[in-house]
């Protein structure tokens, strides 16, 4: 953890008080006394330090002395076959921690419909594992997550309205014939819109709405990927090719 993420609810008069995950980091990772500076951001917000008030048992009293500056928005947003459960928190993780605005989770020919079930879907669980990979990562622009259970109305309608966000559209596809870099137009300065598709991959009717919506196929190589190793492999690559324009 590189960064302590405070939630604007529990701060009073610039102060918290913590007791649970970032309490024992503090104490038992930190090893933090009274006085000392930590690096903090508040969710959604700036990040800035706060300076240890108070250690007392299992609590920690944290007086924000500087706010900072909000970070900048990533620039790449995901859309992604639904994976299983246990895949998705490995996921959701490494997707905040490289850098996500928006995560469209969808349904796809080679889903299982009952991982629409899943319960982490239901709650807030998919928040921890997000906020894992921001204090990973010293973020503190939580990804906005959408859930969409039908392929079809997904692409045909949703799909519509926000491609023009995105001067980059791209969909990996192991049989297509474009590597990424010859996929895009460098130097790579826009919002990208990324779809990586489930185990197996997408059916060809699939491709072919992604491809009427504009979506560019491209990809990765003769090797297959798991889907949580495809995530991370595409979005460190589209980071790196971002670097290489800025260069």
């Amino acid at each position: 953890m590189n960064l302590i993420l405070l939630r604007p609810e529990e701060i009073n008069n610039k102060r918290v008080t913590l007791t649970d995950h970032r309490a024992e980091h503090i104490l038992t990772i930190l090893k933090s006394s009274p006085g000392d500076s930590l690096k903090t951001g508040i969710i959604n917000g700036p990040v800035g330090k706060s300076t240890v008030m108070d250690v007392s048992g299992d609590s920690v009293v944290l007086e924000i002395t500087d706010e900072g500056t909000v970070p900048l928005p990533p620039q790449t947003d995901l859309i992604l076959a639904l994976p299983r459960p246990i895949m998705l928190k490995r996921i959701l993780s490494q997707a905040a921690s490289l850098g996500i605005s928006r995560i469209f989770l969808i349904n796809a020919n080679r889903v299982e419909k009952s991982f629409f079930g899943a319960s982490m879907l239901q709650d807030t669980s998919c928040n921890d594992y997000l906020q894992h990979g921001l204090e990973q990562a010293v973020d503190t622009l939580f990804p906005e997550i959408s859930l969409h259970q039908r392929f079809r109305p997904f692409v045909e309608d949703v799909l519509p309205k926000i491609s023009e966000e995105y001067p980059v559209r791209l969909v990996a596809h192991p049989e297509a014939h474009k590597k990424l870099p010859e996929a895009v137009e460098l130097p790579l300065r826009n919002r990208v819109l990324l779809a990586i598709g489930p185990e197996g991959g997408w059916v060809d009717f699939e491709m072919n709405k992604f491809e009427e919506q504009g979506l560019q196929p491209f990809s990765m190589g003769p090797r297959i990927l798991k889907v949580d190793t495809a995530v991370t492999a595409l979005l460190a690559q589209i980071d790196l090719l971002r670097q290489i324009g800025n260069c």
